[in-house]
């Protein structure tokens, strides 16, 4: 098994939230603990879900779970729960999100003359 991210406390105050554990209706998932910790393993090192381990099982499965657990809102409520022990540690910004001004970029700004007669001046 791949190394753990999560501590057994964590999990422990996380798992009866999941989706797909014994004695839920419908399928239940092969291991909550196995995919929760693929999922943070891609958050951690910030690499694209093909490069997922073959530890973790076939990248596409994860994913497509990933994503169905997010229209659930499930990931909502276990961050809700996980906070409630926030140390900040490390902490996670993905630059996707990130936006800067246009003139962040460090454009050159434009100089051009105005005419007086635009702005309404005599």
């Amino acid at each position: 098994m791949p190394r753990t991210i999560l501590r057994d406390d964590q999990w422990e105050r996380i798992a009866f939230l999941l989706h797909g554990k014994p004695g839920d209706s419908g399928r239940s998932g092969n291991d909550n603990r196995l995919f929760v910790e693929a999922v943070l393993w891609v958050g951690r090192t910030g690499s694209p879900w093909r490069d997922l381990p073959v530890e973790f099982g076939p990248w596409n499965s994860a994913y497509v779970r990933f994503a169905r657990w997010s229209d659930k809102q499930v990931w909502h409520k276990v961050f809700a729960v996980l906070r409630k022990d926030a140390d900040f540690e490390e902490v996670y910004l993905d630059s996707t999100v990130v936006r800067a001004h246009q003139h962040a970029a460090g454009a050159a700004k434009k100089k051009g003359r105005r005419r007086l007669d635009v702005l309404g001046v005599d």
